[in-house]
């Protein structure tokens, strides 16, 4: 059967995908593949912790790993607020930002948006997942990270090379807050 020129294969009306759109679906679907395959490899690599099979010992192993995954933040708002100190946009209010200030803001603030879904998800995994199955908050922690850096370095390099590295963190927040809704329910 063939369609109507308006459709474009994806269910709704409008014309086929621009370059741009393409360079991020491509960017996005990378970076969960590559996403899935850090936590699975990670993971594996990764003993579980020898701890108590308590709420509390499972959230003190979480802890000091959500204090690991907070540190790209750190280091995006110390970027923008030593750039500000060192710059013309030292009053805020003004808006001399240059070109890479508001992407590093822009990263930032998606950053803390992304950590405050990542640590929920952590936590809760913390108290949900099997105890043997523990290695995987170490292993998203370090993919959480190392895909941040690449949301940010894309970022810099062009806009649209962000996709890998917001992709990939915000599926993996919503995976794991998906496993810990499915973990807690069952």
């Amino acid at each position: 059967m063939n369609s109507p020129s308006w459709y474009n294969g994806m269910g709704h009306k409008g014309a086929a995908m621009t370059k741009d759109q393409k360079t991020v679906a491509i960017g996005a679907a990378s970076g969960v593949i590559i996403m899935a395959l850090l936590v699975i490899f990670l993971s594996k690599s990764i003993a579980a912790p020898l701890i108590s099979d308590t709420p509390g010992d499972r959230l003190g192993f979480a802890l000091p790993w959500a204090a690991f995954g907070a540190l790209p933040l750190f280091v995006m708002l110390a970027a923008v607020g030593n750039a500000r100190f060192l710059g013309e946009a030292i009053d805020p209010t003004l808006g001399k930002e240059d070109q890479k200030m508001i992407v590093n803001g822009r990263v930032a603030d998606n950053t803390l948006q992304q950590f405050v879904l990542f640590l929920v998800g952590l936590l809760g995994l913390a108290v949900t997942l099997p105890l043997y199955r523990m290695s995987i908050i170490p292993a998203a922690t370090m993919t959480f990270v190392f895909m941040r850096i690449i949301f940010w370095i894309g970022y810099r390099i062009n806009p649209l090379y962000r996709a890998p590295g917001f992709s990939s963190t915000a599926y993996l927040n919503l995976g794991m807050l998906v496993a810990t809704v499915v973990l807690w329910i069952s």
